[in-house]
């Protein structure tokens, strides 16, 4: 809920996952990056004619999609989102805030392995536009970043090196298109 207007028509606006990307970084031995993604979300977008805005969607933790098929089973695992026990990671607007006519900071609750905590995303608006078969559809960016340890993710190993195998920072990217629902 926020009573900040968005550049973004007023409507209801669903992901579309085809054209859309849910990714996610961490360094590895504190000298490479990992990137990763989710394959199964969903999520919404509405804008009132109000000014009002607020967003949400959901993740399929085990849809986790590294390109190494045994990293992505060891992220299943308990030692990081616990798929049989967390099926869902879930987000949820609390505000939306302009930082200029392009710029928004989305403010709101993740819950991940149970555990919901604050996070505020950065979105940039990429426009609104009429695709060839007559959807409307919007796009915008968004980053943000966690601690995987705040969320009950602790696995690592200390380094000869005093690096860690795995980062406690996540960097998140989504790229989202979504199409105005009916």
């Amino acid at each position: 809920m926020s009573s900040t207007s968005t550049a973004l028509p007023t409507g209801t606006w669903n992901i579309d996952p085809t054209h859309s990307r849910i990714g996610f970084s961490v360094k590895h031995l504190g000298i490479s990056t990992v990137r990763g993604e989710f394959r199964n979300y969903e999520g919404v977008f509405e804008i009132g004619e109000d000014g009002s805005a607020k967003a949400s969607g959901t993740v399929s933790t085990d849809s986790v999609d590294t390109s190494v098929p045994d990293r992505d089973g060891h992220l299943m695992a308990p030692d990081f989102f616990d798929t049989a026990t967390y099926p869902e990671i879930a987000f949820q607007t609390t505000s939306i805030s302009a930082v200029d006519d392009d710029t928004y900071e989305l403010a709101g609750d993740l819950t991940l392995r149970g555990i919901t905590k604050p996070i505020t995303l950065t979105a940039e608006i990429g426009g609104a536009e009429t695709d060839a078969f007559g959807n409307d559809r919007i796009g915008l960016e968004a980053t943000g970043s966690l601690n995987r340890s705040d969320y009950g993710m602790k696995f690592n190993q200390a380094l000869g090196s005093g690096n860690l195998a795995v980062s406690d920072k996540v960097k998140l990217v989504l790229d989202i298109s979504a199409v105005r629902g009916s």
